[in-house]
């Protein structure tokens, strides 16, 4: 099977199938540069959108991305970045093997077909010129036979004419000879041409015309193999990235199978955990003792109760648990109703919890005592990793200078080795510093790790009562102070707990309340300054008697005589509790 043979004839028709199977391969290049185009562009939406849920550094999304199904997320997002990758190698490689490669294969096919098409127009061209030879030829043949017959006529008339002269008759006769020797040699000529044309003829049709639609059409047969093995490219590209997607696709079911809904829920306890244990439960209080007091006893409660505290406690704490009970209270104490002794903490304690909230406001205080047991034990051990990280830090530049200086020593030409002592001495100075605020740190971490374990009742009641700074009056500070999500506290100021009682009504009682009983001896560790109201100046290595230890918000409340009492830091003190002691109050 052969165009030559089969298609000797379809010179036009072979002519415009060759220009419609470079028209196809050009297609087929822009179809698959179409294609490169989407792939890039599908890789860039999806790395833009891997990128847009990354989690910001140094923000809140950041802490949210320990728990395992955010991190089951995050890896997700990465390996979409890695599966955004694979297609643009897909991209890639299709560019670099089958559009680049089909293109300059294009411009190659062009030239070969216009070389052969041109091969066949100048052998078409040949033929046609040897045809018109072969046409004149004849024809000047058949001219100078037809005139060899009128010349012959014209003689044989001439001389049969008797009244023509012999030279007449001579010259016909001559002229008839002339035109028949032309005639000859026509013949002769016009029978080489056509023995020429012949072989002309058939040198074109059975030897150049199939040599030149052979070259034809194992161009086009080439074209056809190439397109193949393109869409064969085309696939394998896809192909070859698949085990890379998959192994993408493995990731991301092995983060979601990694998803440990136990392990989040525990982390959940730990970022929240406040280290108080629920308030216990409330102890009746018979309204029916007042009766048996005595009269000036009654008569005194009855007037004040008249007056300001009965009415506003009754009408207020309709429905509500009061965030606190009086600890210690002698027999007399015991037998008084709870207005009374309300009564009695509102004109002796909030002079040291507004205080308290004072030195918690701004930033926290430097041992986070402001916050719950646990979450401040977390706090601290954050602190201590961290100063940690920073003298290691400060070591390894230390290190790296004094091996400077070394060098400089051997080869003083490669610098001044003084020149770094004092950066020396600096790094130095950094160390001590950091190593101080890591001694500082731990211990408070000690001291918390060493008191979370053994919680007594009145401390886990703590956790209901945390008081708030109101920067107008003293008076106003409120109570509620309840627990945050984040593990600090929020202060919550109501119409319910804002009372204003003056305190002129009850400066005698309050003058003659007994004072606490001591549960403990403590060791000042430092000096502390007292200049706030309710605190107490002490100085390092001063022994006091302990009256009320700290309920979580990092005060301790002392005593150096029966005049001098008040609140230190608890950092400050070494607490020595007497276990048969009570505590001086209870929240609850």
């Amino acid at each position: 099977m052969s165009w030559g043979t089969e298609l000797w004839d379809q010179f036009d028709n072979l002519e415009k199938h060759t220009q419609w199977g470079i028209d196809v391969l050009e297609k087929y290049i822009k179809f698959v540069k179409e294609r490169t185009e989407i792939e890039l562009s599908y890789a860039k939406q999806l790395r833009n959108l891997s990128k847009k849920y990354q989690p910001k550094k140094n923000s809140k999304e950041e802490e949210e991305y320990r728990y395992t199904s955010t991190r089951a997320f995050l890896a997700t997002l990465n390996e979409m970045n890695d599966y955004a990758g694979q297609h643009e190698v897909i991209s890639e490689n299709m560019t670099s093997l089958i559009t680049g490669e089909l293109t300059r294969y294009v411009q190659e096919l062009k030239q070969e077909r216009k070389s052969h098409f041109h091969d066949g127009r100048k052998a078409q061209q040949h033929i046609e010129t040897c045809w018109k030879q072969l046409e004149a030829s004849k024809r000047r043949f058949e001219r100078d036979c037809k005139e060899a017959d009128r010349a012959q006529q014209y003689f044989e008339k001439m001389d049969a004419d008797i009244n023509v002269t012999k030279a007449d008759v001579e010259k016909a006769r001559q002229q008839a000879q002339l035109r028949h020797q032309m005639a000859e040699d026509s013949k002769a000529e016009y029978s080489s041409t056509l023995q020429k044309f012949n072989s002309e003829q058939h040198d074109h049709y059975y030897t150049h015309i199939p040599n030149i639609f052979q070259k034809i059409q194992e161009m086009e047969e080439r074209r056809i193999v190439r397109i193949g093995e393109s869409m064969k490219t085309f696939a394998e590209v896809d192909r070859q990235v698949i085990p890379i997607i998959g192994k993408c696709l493995d990731e991301i079911t092995k983060a979601a199978e990694s998803i440990d809904h136990k392990n989040d829920s525990q982390l959940v306890i730990e970022a929240f955990k406040s280290g108080f244990e629920p308030p216990g439960d409330v102890d009746f209080e018979d309204f029916t003792q007042p009766m048996k007091r005595t009269v000036s006893e009654s008569s005194l409660s009855n007037s004040r109760g008249d007056g300001k505290s009965e009415p506003k406690f009754g009408g207020k704490s309709k429905g509500k648990l009061w965030p606190f009970i009086k600890k210690n209270k002698s027999p007399k104490q015991q037998k008084e109703p709870l207005s009374h002794r309300f009564n009695e903490f509102m004109t002796s304690k909030p002079k040291i919890h507004c205080f308290r909230s004072l030195k918690r406001g701004g930033a926290g205080p430097e041992d986070f005592s402001n916050l719950p047991p646990e979450q401040r034990r977390k706090k601290l051990q954050q602190k201590v990793d961290e100063l940690n990280k920073d003298i290691q830090k400060e070591m390894d530049q230390r290190d790296a200078l004094t091996k400077m200086k070394d060098v400089y020593i051997k080869n003083p030409q490669m610098g001044d080795a003084a020149s770094v002592d004092h950066r020396l001495a600096e790094l130095g100075q950094n160390i001590e510093k950091l190593r101080l605020e890591v001694q500082k740190f731990e211990g408070w971490l000690a001291e918390v790790e060493g008191r979370l374990p053994a919680r007594t009742e009145q401390a886990r009641r703590q956790s209901g009562l945390y008081e708030a700074q109101n920067t107008s009056a003293v008076n106003s500070c409120a109570q509620d102070r309840e627990s945050s999500p984040d593990g600090s506290y929020t202060e919550e100021q109501s119409q319910e707990t804002e009372m204003k009682v003056p305190a002129t009504d009850f400066d005698d009682e309050f003058d003659d309340e007994e004072p606490l009983p001591t549960i403990g001896t403590c060791k000042a560790l430092y000096t502390f300054e007292g200049q706030n109201e309710g605190t107490i100046s002490v100085a390092e290595g001063e022994m006091l008697y302990v009256i009320e230890e700290d309920k979580g918000d990092g005060w301790t409340r002392i005593r150096r005589n029966e005049d001098e009492e008040g609140y230190v830091p608890t950092s400050y003190v070494e607490v020595y509790l007497d276990k048969n002691a009570k505590g001086a109050m209870t929240y609850i």
